[in-house]
């Protein structure tokens, strides 16, 4: 029952120790952590990149708001959300879904009906919402996995999804930037790593009606 130690260990880590680097092993374990995620219908509408590239990360430091991070980090982790969702995404999870739990296809062809219906109703701009919001279920989990570990992360939002889109050519695959996840290890510079965490009290933020 090491849960919320674990999260109470955490924070946003400002300042990663470029020296220090994640195993493969921790990485993997992190990856897996995505790969299980809970999305809806469980299409996991999104990809993520794990950028190791140095002169690559270089790159995207400007318009990542000059953090450190980005370049400091042992991996960096571009969460892609897809900008459309097509017929044929459709068609891709219900051959998975028939692999992987043993049901013929047209058991399931009127369960396909329906989710293309559901993913017609929505516009280009509710799609890439709604894709987006499915890849931060998926973080919650890597976060969470990580601090398992012992392995310090920091969540990014600031940052200009379009260069990254542009630098990692993400549009012409049919996605577009959400996040960014630094991994790594904290540094004893870092001020902010013993700082008390900030939150609501249980009484606040919970209310049982």
């Amino acid at each position: 029952m090491n849960l919320h130690k674990n999260l109470k260990w955490r924070y946003a880590t400002k300042t990663f120790d470029a020296s220090k680097k994640v195993s493969k092993d921790d990485v993997d374990y992190i990856k897996e952590a995505i790969r299980l995620s809970a999305s809806s219908y469980g299409f996991q509408p999104y990809k993520i990149f794990v950028v190791e590239n140095p002169e690559l990360r270089k790159q995207l430091q400007p318009d990542s708001w000059g953090q450190s991070q980005i370049v400091d980090a042992s991996h960096l982790f571009v969460f892609a959300n897809n900008i459309k969702f097509t017929d044929t995404m459709v068609d891709e999870y219900i051959d998975l879904k028939s692999t992987t739990q043993n049901i013929p296809k047209e058991q399931l062809s009127g369960y396909a009906d329906f989710m293309k219906g559901k993913m017609a109703e929505k516009s280009e701009a509710e799609m890439t919402e709604w894709t987006a919001k499915q890849a931060y279920l998926a973080l919650g989990n890597a976060l969470t996995a990580a601090a398992e570990l012992g392995v310090d992360t920091c969540p990014m939002e600031g940052l200009t999804p379009s260069v990254y889109d542009k630098l990692l050519d993400l549009n012409s695959r049919n996605l577009t930037t959400a996040f960014v996840m630094t991994i790594g290890y904290r540094s004893e510079e870092d001020m902010t790593a013993n700082q008390p965490k900030v939150r609501k009290n249980i009484n606040e933020l919970f209310e049982v009606i």
